[in-house]
């Protein structure tokens, strides 16, 4: 499938339409135009040579209703092709965006968060302003290049040597500045990732600059990357610019050889004086034509490195997919019992680097289960191989007795839910995310999650209560409160599995006490994984997971870990120490 065929992927049938459109409409303008200098050329040379009054004004009139009609087509071509464009990069975006929604997280780890918006964003803009020109131009020039050669050969044969000369030239100019050009506009799209990544880091952590007293560091650090993106960027467009003195060089030289030949011939009688203005008309118009194609080439070496970037994303292939089947696998997954079965993962995909190695353990449905480690000991890693969010390098994963891979990924993570460290609320009111977990879930239901959560409280008193409007990233409520709040939308999926990655690390730890009592009464068949940096949030769980270095230290209760296990122990006795 071509580049372009991919890119128009799902276009709607009108914004189609309107791109056959502007080229038609387009024709028309070009052919009115090549037609006024031959009328021009009559009315000289028969009307006002011969004094033939009547004959002037018909072919005045004429050459009037000509040019209205040029005027309509390119009005038409220009509405056309506008919403043609706008159509085309919307639709872009729509493809982009669900390809991105498909992606598993080693796929946006492999192009970075802030490329992709680049490219949904910069690259997209690009190509659009390419496709506008091209349905506008790419018809147009050529045709009006053609006409107006073919009509320049008719007027005078010898006088049309000229194009032999003048075309070549801005051909040659043209392809060699192209190639040099486009690994400087690939590079300086490279620089916009740049900056933009510098941009999203600095929005994201915003409370640490300004508690750091940073700003200006990364101000400067900004203006670093703002300033490397204008030199690249004066660096690839020079070159472009330096297309235009050219072409205005060679058609003066043109222009000035016609007049020159020209003005000879007229005195020989070989050529009539409206012929030469005419002749003079159809250089102005097959130079023109030949800058229009400059400028869709310029246009093209610009968004050729835009155009691959984006379909660099449309041809990647998620690295998570359904499995091959009808129904696309599993749909039901039977209960929350988990195995792990000599797993070993990495994010690179290279056995002598792997960040879990050879995990076993079964654990039994509706359990309580505690994991604990120091940073760096992949118990988020661990957990995020069960909703299949990763793939496992070796071994397998089972949900229900079933391998996760033979499941339907909805299905499968539709009845595991994970409540992040780093929780996100979106904009909206409390009621819009907390019905992320359930778009179906009643007022009481969510009130009853909200309890659950140790949130209800505290959400009353939002000045709307449960329609209290959250600001994007939870910006308008505290690290607990939002933590308590995605607990909350996890709980009214009433998943099988429950996941909760240090997700009361923001609250106290009698509220801590409070949820976990609260999830062990309102979900008992639901299986529960707590990982915790504090003892005290996994001490009453079934069975606790040490992990050190990507692998399971330990395991057992809390008293047999004390008595057998040093790490677990020496955390324990550090934090009672504290205590």
């Amino acid at each position: 499938m071509s580049n372009l065929s991919k890119m128009m992927k799902g276009l709607e049938t009108r914004y189609k339409v309107y791109s056959l459109l502007s080229p038609v409409t387009m024709i028309g303008e070009v052919v009115m135009e090549t037609l006024i200098p031959l009328m021009m050329a009559h009315i000289i040379d028969d009307g006002i040579a011969n004094k033939d009054l009547k004959y002037v004004i018909i072919a005045g009139l004429i050459m009037v209703g000509m040019a209205i009609i040029s005027l309509l087509c390119g009005f038409g071509g220009g509405r056309f092709s506008a919403v043609a464009s706008q159509g085309f990069s919307r639709n872009l975006r729509r493809n982009l965006f669900a390809k991105v929604q498909s992606f598993s997280f080693g796929n946006v780890d492999h192009f970075s968060t802030s490329s992709l918006v680049t490219r949904l964003t910069t690259d997209v803009t690009n190509v659009q302003n390419t496709y506008q020109m091209i349905i506008r131009m790419c018809i147009r020039a050529p045709f009006m290049l053609i006409s107006g050669v073919v009509l320049a050969v008719i007027i005078n044969k010898r006088l049309s040597v000229i194009f032999l000369v003048a075309i070549p030239v801005l051909v040659i100019v043209l392809a060699v500045l192209s190639a040099i050009a486009y690994p400087r506009f690939q590079r300086m799209l490279g620089q916009y990732d740049k900056m933009n990544n510098t941009v999203q880091e600095n929005l994201i952590g915003v409370r640490v600059v300004k508690s750091f007293v940073r700003e200006k560091y990364e101000n400067s650090k900004f203006e670093n990357a703002a300033d490397t993106l204008r030199k690249m960027q004066v660096k690839a467009e020079k070159l472009v610019i330096f297309i235009m003195p050219v072409m205005q060089i060679v058609v003066y030289f043109a222009m000035i050889a016609a007049l020159w030949f020209g003005g000879k011939m007229i005195t020989v009688g070989d050529m009539q004086s409206g012929e030469l203005i005419s002749f003079l008309s159809y250089i102005g118009q097959v130079l023109m034509s030949l800058m229009m194609v400059s400028m869709v080439f310029i246009m093209l070496v610009l968004s050729k490195a835009s155009i691959s970037r984006i379909v660099e994303v449309l041809d990647e292939e998620p690295e998570i997919k359904n499995p091959d089947s009808p129904d696309g696998g599993l749909t039901e997954v039977k209960d929350g019992s988990i195995d792990f079965e000599n797993v070993s993962f990495s994010y690179v995909k290279d056995k002598n680097n792997v960040v879990l190695e050879n995990i076993n353990f079964h654990i039994d449905s509706g359990s309580v289960v505690g994991i604990i480690g120091g940073t760096g000991s992949s118990k988020s890693t661990l957990v995020s191989l069960i909703p299949r969010l990763y793939d496992v390098l070796e071994g397998s994963v089972k949900v229900g007795g079933q391998n996760v891979k033979n499941y339907n990924l909805v299905s499968l993570r539709d009845n595991v839910a994970m409540v992040l460290q780093k929780n996100v609320l979106f904009s909206g009111s409390v009621k819009d995310n907390l019905r992320w977990g359930n778009l179906n879930a009643s007022d009481e239901e969510m009130i009853e999650a909200c309890k659950a959560a140790d949130a209800d409280e505290f959400v009353k008193n939002l000045p709307q209560g449960y329609d209290t409007h959250i600001e994007q990233g939870g910006s308008n409520v505290s690290g607990g409160q939002k933590q308590r709040l995605c607990i909350a939308r996890a709980l009214l999926k009433k998943p099988k599995i429950l996941i909760l990655d240090d997700s009361t690390s923001a609250v106290d730890t009698a509220t801590d006490s409070r949820i976990r009592t609260a999830l062990r009464s309102s979900l008992p068949e639901t299986t529960k994984i707590i990982i915790a940096q504090r003892i005290n949030s996994v001490q009453d769980a079934d069975i606790i997971f040490v992990m050190d270095n990507g692998k399971i230290n330990g395991f057992g209760t809390h008293k047999e870990l004390l008595a057998n296990n040093e790490i677990y122990r020496e955390v324990y006795d550090s934090q009672q120490s504290e205590n």
